[in-house]
């Protein structure tokens, strides 16, 4: 199968984008250079087309008992207007994925990850067909659309998003607080306008209509030139979430790892009515699985890649799961499943990378911490 162009694709060329396959899209990597690009992010403003991503609409009366089974947070607790984020679960506790759930005033939406779109839906639709585990709900009233193709979304990320975002949103913004959203105009196009992101800046996600793509891209690039707004790839994406310890899906976070060990256990609502898939496997995590994702510096400028293993005094104590440089600390991060209790902030361990043993520590997460 070949992969999809993004309806902005001759504006990423435009502006000098270098375009690479991912995740069954041809997308922009960087313009300039990620290192560039992370640090407009992070002193100034930055947009990101991630058009990519999943997003699945869930509408009828059992919708919130379908989503509330399938994902480890309380779905019932979100009110119109606000964004939860969730993990869905395998059996035995592995992660399906991890995804941002909407609540609209007449339905739900699902943001999954662009990678698992097609594993997502069939899992989902699974568990539809067979009253999601439950023989009561064998007629349960859900309509499940897959509206990805449909949509195009942009992040605007960085200390001067509010700004910019304020200046062409048909509806006031300042009071959109973290993880709630509004629905309105921006650049005079119809857009869901989401006070979230994953690059540790303030910012704003604005999920609109594919064919209204290119009139609020012109939009967004009249009142963002002023404020020196700059294009930014998935490489600088990917730096940005690090630095911010979000977990990336396929690296961090997988069919073998459980959102426990993963230090994810804020998102996991076991107590909600009528549970969710893998609630007893996360249970008997919450004792402890004896490793635990943890952050490290490198003491060189060395990287450490995902499934190098990490050593300590000799002995395998666990193995990365992302590296790479942290502009804004100067010096090579990464996170990486370690054994407890080598998984003390401080500890000094080794990376094998090839064979040479790398240096490296334990240390604080997240790396960076907007103030």
């Amino acid at each position: 199968m070949s992969e999809k162009h993004l309806a902005l694709h001759q504006q990423h060329l435009a502006l000098g984008g270098r375009m690479v396959p991912f995740a069954g899209f041809i997308m922009p990597i960087q313009y300039t250079s990620i290192i560039e690009e992370h640090l407009a992010v992070r002193e100034n403003v930055g947009i990101f087309d991630v058009s990519h991503m999943g997003e699945f609409e869930f509408r009828g009366a059992d919708a919130e008992s379908f989503l509330n089974r399938m994902t480890t947070n309380n779905v019932a607790k979100l009110e119109v207007g606000q964004v939860q984020y969730s993990a869905m679960l395998y059996d035995d506790g592995g992660v399906v994925d991890d995804l941002l759930v909407y609540r609209l005033a007449d339905r739900f939406m699902t943001v999954v990850n662009a990678a698992n779109i097609q594993k997502d839906w069939e899992w989902l639709k699974s568990h539809l067909s067979d009253g999601f585990g439950d023989p009561s709900y064998a007629k349960a009233d859900v309509q499940m659309t897959d509206i990805s193709d449909d949509i195009t979304l942009l992040a605007i990320q960085g200390p001067r998003a509010a700004e910019l975002v304020r200046q062409i949103a048909g509806v006031a913004t300042d009071d959109i607080v973290y993880y709630h959203y509004r629905e309105g105009k921006v650049g005079g196009v119809p857009a869901i306008i989401s006070r979230t992101g994953y690059t540790g800046e303030d910012g704003f996600e604005l999920y609109v209509k594919r064919a209204d793509s290119v009139k609020l891209w012109d939009a967004i690039w009249a009142a963002g030139k002023p404020l020196n707004l700059k294009p930014v790839g998935l490489g600088c994406r990917d730096s940005l979430r690090l630095e911010a310890c979000y977990c990336l899906y396929g690296n961090d976070i997988d069919a073998t790892t459980n959102p426990m060990e993963a230090g994810l256990g804020w998102i996991v609502k076991a107590k909600k009515p009528g549970g969710f898939i893998g609630l007893e496997p996360v249970l008997k995590a919450k004792d402890g699985t004896g490793r635990q994702l943890a952050g490290f510096t490198l003491d060189d400028k060395s990287i450490a890649r995902h499934g190098a293993e990490i050593y300590r005094d000799g002995v395998k104590i666990g193995v990365v799961t992302s590296g790479g440089y942290s502009p804004v600390l100067d010096k090579p991060v990464g996170m990486g499943y370690i054994n407890k209790p080598h998984n003390e902030i401080g500890a000094k361990i080794q990376i094998d990378m090839r064979g040479r043993m790398l240096a490296a520590r334990v240390a604080p997460t997240p790396f960076y911490k907007r103030v």
